[in-house]
């Protein structure tokens, strides 16, 4: 997944998943992925990001293969959360296992040609 994204906080997180929708509307999820913003680059050199500024995210979704069948539709979630199968993020910047301040992160996703989030779905035929 190759996403687009500003936040207006120092740190946060991206999360992406793969959902099957049956006919039914039974939702099944297939697999998920996350990014910390400031692990974007490197895990080495952690750096922060520049709020209302747009960087591009690549989130590398757990492998799959799925088969959807006729009627079945993709559905793609994205959000900047998955507690608790992920820690949390105090969007600070700070250390999230010691500070105790939380504050909220408003996000803003894009997709226009300058801009162009993606995901990348292999067809096997």
């Amino acid at each position: 997944m190759k996403l687009w994204a500003s936040s207006s906080a120092r740190d946060t997180d991206f999360t992406a998943k793969l959902i099957d929708v049956w006919p039914d509307g039974f939702v099944q999820e297939l697999c998920h992925g996350i990014v910390r913003a400031r692990y974007r680059e490197s895990f080495e050199r952690p750096s922060l990001i520049e709020p209302g500024r747009a960087y591009e995210y690549t989130l590398r979704v757990n492998p799959t293969s799925n088969l959807f069948r006729r009627g079945h539709r993709i559905r793609l979630d994205i959000s900047s959360s998955d507690f608790p199968n992920f820690d949390r993020n105090h969007n600070t910047g700070g250390d999230d296992y010691r500070e105790a301040n939380l504050t909220a992160a408003h996000q803003t996703l894009f997709h226009d040609a300058a801009r162009p989030s993606r995901l990348i779905l292999p067809v096997i035929p």
